[in-house]
């Protein structure tokens, strides 16, 4: 500080210029002499101990908490600047305490102040005291260590580059010459080459401008070392803190924001928020942001109708009178500005806010008439009669525009709705039950509309709400109808044709139409009535049966038609149900009516009942007995009654040869007047088995298939037989025609050139090793060296092996050749595997060792004129070509 002084007297002796200059000199020199002494004032030291295997259980203290804190790491760093002079006064106690046995360690540390000579920091020395501390006395000198206070440089320095920050001096380097290094990001890590140091005087400088959004703190290390490279100090930690400039505006997330506020909102409504961000340091003024609205489109009903926090960017309501209807949309012009909104110092940036005023429901809707007219047909259902249209100043397709109509009068019995339509949102005025002329022609109905929500509070539904709806209702012709329907009537079977049943009539309900009504029938099952087409009066064409098919349950339905004589004509159809009395009209049968008893009953019985027609009383219960003729039937059997409804039938011999018997039964029933009836009840008597069954084969056929079955089957098994035959007929007729082919042509007329190759004859007759002597002396061969002798056609697949054609005989006569290949000529004409058309044939090896001429001086002219070729004529049709050539004249 003594230097500073004295270069500043200096400076001030030599400043000719005026006294505005000096002062502004002093001014400057002032501030850097108290960023100096801030700088030279900061700083933090280390107390290490040795914590004697306690790991943590020591919490360390400091005697002065308002200046200095301790950290558990032995940190010590000060919370505030001092002057320069108060340093040499300040003595700290720092106190370690065990958390577990209470006991405590004290030691003391000295601070001295720091010396400064122009841009040369020399760093002071605190002592680090360690070891196991009892109390002050006991202090032990340690190696001292060197520490630096951090380092506060601006960003975007202009230069000259590169910038002192700092000079590093060791205390060593008074005894010995010292060399200086550093280490770290922005040294020697990545971005490296941003600080460096001078190795012998230790200015440590900048060498770019920094950038504190890039990196905001750069930690360095400082190394000391001799000239052998000896660490001569420990490594000391600098620090340097990039300090912020305002040079980046504000930038909003969204340069335009959404946002809604219902109509009608009251002033202090919130409607949304904005926010940008800064990359300045937020700390400080030049992150700090401010928010205000530039403008506001439209201004209507007034030109602030919203606020804006200005350090939170939410915006709110100030003004009322907000409605869609006027005004749907508001556009925010929002500036954002940091310097804590300092508009000459501070830098901006704006964003688009646009705010939606959504609807309520505001508006009621308003009939576009007070009075609707419609006509409609009676008795017709789901008919629009009249179309409602309203009007709703609210939102379209909300439900603050959808209306909901209800009838409020003119409708107690509920004939007639109004639905909704969701396009146009017209009230359907329509008939969802018939409607009677003849009980009311005209209808007035009080309809209201209202919305799907509530009115907003304090709006009330006018007179405008409320409609009249006028229908009037058409006559048409309506169908007669019959009264009751179905008509019930009860007779006893039996009626006979031609009487009267009842009158069955229709009444027609148009009261204001002069009409007639004719009858018809539309449906009689059994064809047993008849019904007049003016009167209605119903008679039979036929006996009334209870027991006929067309009757369900005593009941017998027939159905009629009414017709009027309107435009156009309805008709209507009615039910005529005639409950039948049972009589007694039918005998009893039995049943069942055939059954299986054995010879030799031990004993063997049948169980009998009768079948009736009619209904208690004239049915059951039932008197069984045994017709007295044929003779033998009482003889032979006998009859039993087990109860009302039931017999027993058994038989009164000890033996009865096999056989069918049909036993008469006479039954009769419990009627008011009996009816009796002779039924025959179809016994068979059979052999049976120990278990009571029968054994025969009839008894066999009886139970398994019936007659038809049997024929059946019996016809199947012939036509498969038939089948068969036929099938086997056809194959030997097809073997037969392969085996007896033959030329379909006449010898005679035969003028095709046939040629069969005699397999090949070499090179010439020199080269031939054939066995000759097979055509001439076959009797002198082994009969085992004879090979069988086959045809081979040109036109077979040569890629199969050689088929096994059938055998022919050895050769007949020595010399016969024409018998030789006759013989092979039939064997290939029989063959089944040939084509069906002519081709050239291939006849098996002559042999060797012939001693016969070669077969080529048929071919020669000077073979001998005096042969004779007749025999070829004999060989067949295929020679004579040959016989004619070789044998005829010169001509």
């Amino acid at each position: 500080s003594c230097h500073l002084l004295s270069s500043l007297q200096e400076l001030l002796s030599l400043l000719h210029c005026n006294l505005f200059s000096t002062f502004v000199v002093l001014i400057f020199l002032s501030l850097g002499y108290f960023f100096l002494i801030s700088v030279c004032l900061s700083f933090s030291l280390t107390v290490r101990f040795f914590d004697c295997g306690r790991d943590g259980l020591v919490r360390l203290e400091c005697s002065n908490p308002n200046d200095f804190r301790i950290e558990a790491d032995g940190v010590i760093y000060a919370v505030r600047s001092f002057q320069h002079s108060t340093l040499s006064t300040l003595n700290l106690l720092i106190t370690a305490t065990d958390t577990t046995t209470q006991q405590q360690w004290v030691t003391q540390v000295r601070l001295m102040p720091s010396t400064r000579t122009g841009q040369q920091v020399t760093i002071s020395k605190t002592h680090n005291v360690s070891g196991r501390f009892s109390d002050p006395s006991q202090l032990k000198r340690m190696k001292r260590d060197w520490v630096i206070p951090p380092i506060n440089v601006p960003e975007n320095s202009r230069g000259p580059f590169p910038l002192e920050l700092v000079r590093i001096r060791s205390d060593h380097d008074k005894n010995r010459s010292l060399r200086y290094s550093v280490t770290g990001p922005g040294a020697d890590q990545p971005p490296t080459g941003i600080f460096i140091i001078d190795p012998i005087s230790g200015e440590l400088s900048v060498n770019n401008p920094l950038d504190r959004e890039h990196i905001p703190t750069f930690h360095l290390r400082a190394h000391a070392v001799d000239l052998n490279g000896n660490q001569v100090e420990n490594p000391i930690d600098i620090v340097i803190n990039v300090i912020d400039m305002n040079d980046n505006r504000p930038e909003f997330t969204h340069q335009i924001w959404n946002g809604t506020v219902p109509e009608g909102s009251k002033p202090g409504t919130f409607v949304m928020t904005v926010t940008s961000v800064d990359k300045d340091d937020p700390r400080t003024g030049n992150g700090m942001l401010r928010y205000k609205i530039l403008s506001q489109n439209p201004e209507s009903p007034t030109s602030n109708m919203f606020t804006i926090n200005n350090k939170t960017g939410g915006i709110i309501t100030v003004a009322a009178g907000l409605d869609r209807e006027k005004v749907p949309q508001y556009t925010l012009i929002i500036q954002a500005t940091d310097m804590e909104g300092n508009p000459v110092y501070g830098l901006s940036n704006t964003a688009t806010a646009v705010i939606r005023v959504t609807d309520v429901n505001d508006n009621p809707p308003e009939f576009a008439a007070e009075t609707f007219f419609g006509e409609v047909p009676e008795n017709r259902v789901n008919v629009i009669v009249a179309n409602l249209t309203v009007t709703d100043k609210d939102q379209p397709n909300t439900q603050a525009w959808n209306a909901v109509y209800k009838i409020t009068g003119g409708d107690p019995t509920g004939r007639f709705s109004v639905p909704t339509d969701p396009t146009t949102n017209e009230g359907l005025v329509t008939v969802v039950k018939p409607i009677d002329y003849e009980i009311s022609r005209t209808y007035v109905l009080m309809v209201e509309a209202r919305n799907e929500v509530p009115l907003a509070r304090g709006i009330h539904s006018p007179r405008q709400s409320t409609a009249t709806v006028s229908i009037r209702v058409i006559d048409v012709n309506e169908s007669p109808y019959f009264e009751p329907n179905p008509k019930l009537i009860k007779l006893e079977e039996g009626v006979m044709s031609e009487a009267t049943l009842t009158t069955f009539t229709a009444q027609d309900p148009d009261r204001f139409m002069q009409q007639s009504i004719r009858y018809s029938k539309l449906s009689d099952p059994a064809n047993w009535l008849r019904i007049d087409p003016n009167t209605g009066r119903i008679t039979t064409i036929a006996v009334l049966d209870r027991e006929s098919p067309f009757v369900r349950n005593n009941l017998y339905n027939a159905t009629f038609l009414a017709s009027d004589n309107g435009v156009p004509p309805a008709s209507g159809t009615g039910t005529l149900q005639i409950y039948l009395l049972d009589i007694n009209d039918n005998a009893p049968k039995v049943f069942p009516q055939e059954a299986e008893i054995c010879e030799k009953p031990e004993p063997n019985a049948i169980n009998i009942t009768a079948l009736d027609g009619d209904l208690n009383p004239n049915a059951g219960p039932f008197a069984f007995e045994l017709a007295h003729r044929p003779s033998d039937v009482r003889r032979n059997w006998t009859i039993t009654r087990i109860s009302g409804d039931y017999a027993q039938v058994s038989l009164k011999i000890g033996f009865l040869e096999s056989g069918i018997y049909e036993i008469p039964i006479i039954i009769t029933d419990s009627g008011n007047l009996p009816m009796s009836n002779t039924s025959y009840l179809r016994v068979k008597v059979c052999q049976c088995d120990i278990n009571g069954d029968c054994t025969d084969q009839q008894h066999i056929i009886a139970a398994g298939l019936g007659t038809g079955a049997i024929i059946s089957i019996l016809l199947c098994i012939i036509i498969l037989l038939i089948l068969v035959l036929l099938f086997v007929v056809w194959m030997k007729r097809r073997d037969k025609e392969r085996q007896a082919k033959q030329l379909l042509i006449d010898p005679e007329d035969d003028v095709r050139d046939n040629i069969l190759k005699y397999d090949e004859e070499g090179g010439g007759e020199e080269d031939q090793d054939y066995d000759l002597s097979q055509l001439q002396q076959p009797d002198t061969i082994e009969p085992d060296a004879i090979k069988p002798v086959g045809i081979r056609r040109l036109d077979e697949r040569p890629l199969h092996p050689e088929p096994q054609y059938p055998m022919r005989s050895a050769a007949p006569h020595p010399g016969d050749i024409g018998d030789f290949i006759n013989e092979g000529l039939k064997a290939a004409d029989n063959d089944p595997t040939a084509p069906p058309y002519d081709s050239l044939l291939v006849f098996d090896y002559e042999g060797s060792s012939s001693t016969a001429g070669s077969l080529s001086s048929l071919n020669s002219s000077s073979s001998g004129g005096d042969q004779d070729y007749d025999y070829l004529n004999d060989w067949g049709p295929r020679f004579r070509k040959l016989a004619d050539m070789y044998g005829g004249s010169d001509d």
